[in-house]
């Protein structure tokens, strides 16, 4: 591990807004647009989705949240959704973006997005790897949604592949969630 992924992987854990060492950028922080309407999503949800965003790859917090803002504005003015899809994303730089956040229904898995929290890595997951500042995070805010009542302690995790006809999350991806505790098959 590099020094600078390191240190990255500190600050990850160190940076607390949330018992588990879970740093989110707001979406005021990387410049985020209102949603146009907003559903609410239960809490004591049995699934987490992880998807990739198949595009750019990031990694610092200026070109996190331009990305961020990239996204919104193709999810919203594109698609025509009412915000960004995924509920949070993670950076190349390790840091949680807020997306929908918590407690508001995501657009990121059609028949899925009532029951799950959706959590995107920012990238494209056939050609990146993840590194081990955001499978921190990612484990991090799984573990935050499960302190907040968001998700079920014995929720389980799916690749996106598993619940919609797409290559999402990557194969390195898919090939790291496969080995975290809450993964079925």
């Amino acid at each position: 591990m590099s020094c600078k992924s390191f240190l990255t992987l500190i600050t990850v854990l160190l940076c607390a807004n949330a018992v588990f060492g879970v740093n989110i950028i707001s979406r005021a922080q990387w410049g985020g647009r209102s949603a146009t309407s907003k559903s609410t999503l239960a809490t004591g949800l049995s699934y987490a989705v992880i998807h990739h965003t198949a595009g750019v790859y990031c990694s610092t917090q200026a070109a996190c949240s331009l990305q961020m803002r990239n996204m919104q504005n193709y999810h919203m003015d594109s698609l025509g959704w009412a915000d960004i899809g995924y509920n949070f994303l993670i950076g190349g730089d390790g840091q949680v973006y807020e997306g929908r956040g918590w407690n508001t229904l995501g657009a990121h898995a059609t028949n899925w997005n009532s029951k799950s929290i959706g959590i995107s890595f920012m990238g494209n997951y056939n050609t990146n790897v993840p590194t081990a500042a955001q499978i921190a995070a990612a484990k991090a805010l799984l573990a935050d949604a499960v302190s907040r009542g968001q998700i079920k302690s014995g929720y389980i995790l799916y690749g996106h592949r598993q619940v919609g006809s797409t290559e999402c999350p990557g194969d390195n991806l898919y090939a790291e969630i496969k080995k975290w505790a809450n993964w079925r098959a």
